[in-house]
C-alpha cells in the first residue's frame, strides 16, 4: 500500500465527490484514499469501483478492517449526523476531519471537541475557503493593518438550489439533519466574516422559505455587531434563478475597501487602499481566479495542509474550537429569526429549531 497519510471516507454523497477526486486520483501529495463507507449501495459501489478501494456499509467495520492504513477518517455525511458519527469514530483513535457545519447543536459540538481531546485525536473542521488565494491575500492586508479601523463587512451567497436538489435526499432542508441556507450553503461565508471581523456581540436575523418546499429557509438576512465596533451583513439565498450568481465578501475600513466575489470567494473584484503599495496594481489580475463551480479550489489546499500538519510541518488548521465559534453565530442567527428579536451572544438556545425535529 502507498506510503503517506491514508484517508477513509464516511459518506459518498455530493460533497464526497470532491474528496474522491482529489484523494482517489492522487492529487494530494502525501495523501491517498484507502477506503469508503456508505449505507447506499449504489453510490458506495460506484466510489469503490472508480477508485479501486475497499467498500464498507458500516463505519466501525471499515475502521477495524483497515486498521493502521487509516490516518484520517473524513465524516462527509448529513450535517445532523456529524456529531453521532464523530463520537463513534473517536473510539478508533484516528484523526477526524468533518465537513461543515461540524454539528447542528452547540452541545453536540462541545461533546465532539471534548471526546477528541480526551482521545488525543485531532479534529479538523473543513473551512476550505480560508485557503483561497484571494482570501489569503485579504487576510494578509488585514493583519498588516492596511484597513485601519474596520467599518463594515458583508457576505453575499446568491446560489441556485431548485427543488430537485432538495429532493435528492430526504434529509435536505430539514431542521433535524440540515437546516437551511444559513447552516448549509452560507456557513463557510459566515465563518469568513468572523475570521475577518472578530468576535460577534449581537445578531438580528430574518428568514423565509421563498421558492422551494422544505422545512428550513432558502433565504435569509442578518445584521451582526462585532466587538471591535464593525457591523456585519449577511445576505444568503438559494433562490437565485436561473443559475448560481456569487459567493462574495466585502470588507470596508477607514483606509481601504476590498471585494472578493466569484462563485466561491475566489475572484478579486475591488482592491483599493489609501496607502497603496506597488504590488496592489497586479492583485486584481493575479488573484482573479474564478472556479468552475461553488466548491472552488480550497479543498485541495485544505487537504494538502492536513497532510503537512500531520507530518509536523503544517500551520495550525481550523480545529473544533474554531468550528464551534462559527456554529455559535449560526445558531444565534436562527435563534433570532425564530424568536423575532435581536440575540446577544453568548446565549442558551431557546427558540432555535436547528438540529431538532420539526414541530
Amino acid at each position: 500500500m502507498a506510503k503517506g497519510i491514508g484517508f477513509a471516507l464516511v459518506g459518498c454523497g455530493r460533497i464526497a465527490q470532491r474528496y474522491l477526486q482529489l484523494l482517489g486520483q492522487g492529487e494530494i501529495p502525501g495523501g491517498h484514499l484507502v477506503g469508503v463507507c456508505d449505507i447506499k449501495e449504489q453510490r458506495l459501489s460506484a466510489a469503490s469501483k472508480t477508485y479501486s478501494v475497499p467498500a464498507f456499509d458500516d463505519m466501525n467495520i471499515m475502521m477495524d478492517s483497515l486498521g493502521s492504513a487509516v490516518d484520517v477518517v473524513c465524516v462527509l455525511t448529513e450535517s445532523g449526523l456529524h456529531a453521532e458519527h464523530v463520537l463513534r469514530l473517536v473510539e478508533h483513535r484516528k484523526h477526524i476531519l468533518v465537513e461543515k457545519p461540524m454539528a447542528l447543536k452547540l452541545s453536540d459540538a462541545e461533546a465532539m471537541i471534548r471526546s477528541c481531546d480526551q482521545a488525543n485525536v485531532r479534529l479538523f473542521v473543513v473551512k476550505q475557503n480560508r485557503y483561497n488565494l484571494p482570501i489569503r491575500k485579504l487576510r494578509e492586508a488585514l493583519d498588516q493593518g492596511r484597513f485601519g479601523k474596520l467599518v463594515m463587512g458583508s457576505i453575499r451567497v446568491r446560489w441556485c438550489r431548485k427543488q430537485a436538489y432538495y429532493d435528492q435526499d430526504p434529509w435536505r432542508g430539514t431542521w433535524r439533519f440540515d437546516g437551511g441556507v444559513f447552516s448549509n450553503q452560507a456557513s463557510h461565508h459566515i465563518d469568513m466574516l468572523m475570521w475577518m471581523l472578530g468576535d460577534p456581540v449581537t445578531v438580528y436575523a430574518k428568514t423565509r422559505t421563498a421558492l422551494v418546499d422544505i422545512e428550513a429557509e432558502d433565504t435569509g438576512v442578518a445584521i451582526i455587531t462585532f466587538k471591535g465596533g464593525a457591523i456585519g451583513v449577511v445576505e444568503a439565498t438559494t433562490a437565485t434563478r436561473p443559475h448560481d450568481l456569487e459567493g462574495s465578501i466585502s470588507l470596508l475600513g477607514e483606509k481601504g475597501t476590498v471585494e472578493i466575489g466569484g462563485f466561491a470567494m475566489n475572484e478579486v473584484r475591488t482592491w483599493q487602499f489609501t496607502d497603496s503599495l506597488p504590488e496592489d496594481a497586479e492583485v486584481v489580475t493575479k488573484y482573479g481566479e474564478n472556479p468552475p463551480d461553488v466548491y472552488g479550489f480550497g479543498h485541495r489546499r485544505y487537504l494538502e495542509h492536513v497532510v503537512a500538519a500531520l507530518g509536523g510541518d503544517g500551520e495550525r488548521l481550523v480545529d473544533g474550537l474554531e468550528g464551534l465559534r462559527s456554529l455559535e453565530l449560526i445558531v444565534g442567527m436562527y435563534e433570532s429569526a425564530h424568536a423575532g428579536k435581536e440575540v446577544h451572544l453568548r446565549f442558551s438556545p431557546a427558540n432555535c429549531r436547528l438540529g431538532t425535529d420539526n414541530e
